[in-house]
């Protein structure tokens, strides 16, 4: 088997790194390689070592864009809150801007829960936690049903085409 340079073999193992092959095609490749024993393995230490680096860069990149959508999200309601308010304060039901068309609504209002050991039990679901049972707190609340522990909370935004 003929030497090859310390360059020669850099050269191959970075050619692999660049063809993003299957793993077994990948481990099938390095040992066609005429390299020595110990030269396959610092190849495929190499290719372990970047293939760390880009796991770290996407799970850092993963958290910071979930943290850029979560804050994208917050702004949004705030905004909708806002154009809400706006439009509600005016006294209009529909506003037609040379951008948009804003109609406030009224959406389906949450069940917020006060205090789950207040609710009465036909309230109350099990499952492996204690949980209040939401659908039928709405379907009670929206019929008018007093409930201690829980009320409708109004759910108001505004759709933008």
């Amino acid at each position: 088997m003929a030497e090859m340079s310390a360059f020669q073999i850099n050269a191959k193992i970075e050619e692999l790194q660049n063809k993003n092959l299957d793993p077994q095609v990948l481990v099938d490749t390095l040992e066609s390689l005429e390299l020595t024993r110990n030269e396959k393995l610092d190849g495929a230490a190499g290719l372990i070592d970047r293939s760390e680096m880009k796991i770290a860069l996407a799970k850092r990149k993963a958290k910071e864009w979930s943290e850029v959508a979560r804050v994208e999200e917050n702004k949004k309601k705030r905004l909708n809150r806002y154009i809400t308010e706006v439009i509600d304060g005016a006294g209009i039901k529909e506003l037609v801007t040379s951008e948009h068309i804003f109609k406030p609504r009224d959406y389906k209002p949450s069940v917020v829960v006060d205090k789950l050991a207040d609710l009465p039990k036909e309230y109350i679901t099990y499952i492996e936690d204690v949980k209040a049972d939401k659908k039928k707190l709405y379907e009670d609340l929206k019929a008018g049903t007093e409930i201690n522990g829980a009320h409708l909370k109004a759910n108001r935004g505004t759709t933008i085409k």
